[in-house]
């Protein structure tokens, strides 16, 4: 069985090291990019609204965690993704997803403890109770497991093979009307 636990911005820098391990179990990424994800992660627990949910075993085991905060002009991620909407779809589509967006930055469970509900739970529980219109992601564009569970939330696809600036792979950026469905949907 796992918990939820909500940490702030200092218990999230604080558990650090355990974050990172997880998103490297999770996602294989080239050893070269890890401390540079680290500092990434780092400074996003800066961002206004950050929250941020570690799911534990009984005996405080790390096995999973999901974070985010409110998107805004001036955020990385938030400024490129939000042009190349407008330059896709119009601007009207981007201020429509990301004019009040949360901005879910990373949500990753250890393989060891996958399909077990974990990443709909983490989901369910950072999207709730958030004041924001929309929430937006980005995740690699192929038919993983992860895409599965958000297409199952009501995540839709607004970008597919989208390549940031400087990476190599595609990714589809997604987003979804909150608040989510019930953590009943089935999917």
């Amino acid at each position: 069985m796992t918990v939820l636990r909500r940490v702030g911005a200092e218990g999230f820098a604080q558990s650090l090291h355990r974050v990172v391990e997880i998103y490297g179990a999770a996602m294989r990424p080239p050893a070269d990019q890890v401390a540079g994800r680290a500092a990434i992660m780092r400074a996003h627990a800066s961002h206004p609204g950050f929250t941020c949910l570690f799911a534990e075993t009984e005996d405080g085991t790390l096995v999973g965690f999901g974070y985010g905060f409110h998107g805004m002009p001036g955020q990385w991620w938030h400024d490129v993704v939000r042009r190349a909407l407008a330059d896709r779809n119009g601007h009207q589509a981007a201020e429509e997803w990301f004019g009040d967006a949360f901005e879910i930055a990373e949500i990753h469970v250890h393989p060891d403890h996958q399909n077990r509900g974990i990443g709909r739970r983490l989901m369910h529980a950072l999207c709730e109770g958030r004041t924001e219109r929309t929430a937006v992601l980005s995740t690699l564009d192929q038919p993983t497991a992860a895409r599965h569970l958000y297409h199952s939330l009501g995540f839709t696809d607004l970008i597919s093979g989208f390549t940031f600036p400087g990476g190599y792979e595609p990714y589809a950026i997604l987003g979804v009307r909150l608040p989510l469905p019930g953590p009943g949907t089935p999917g």
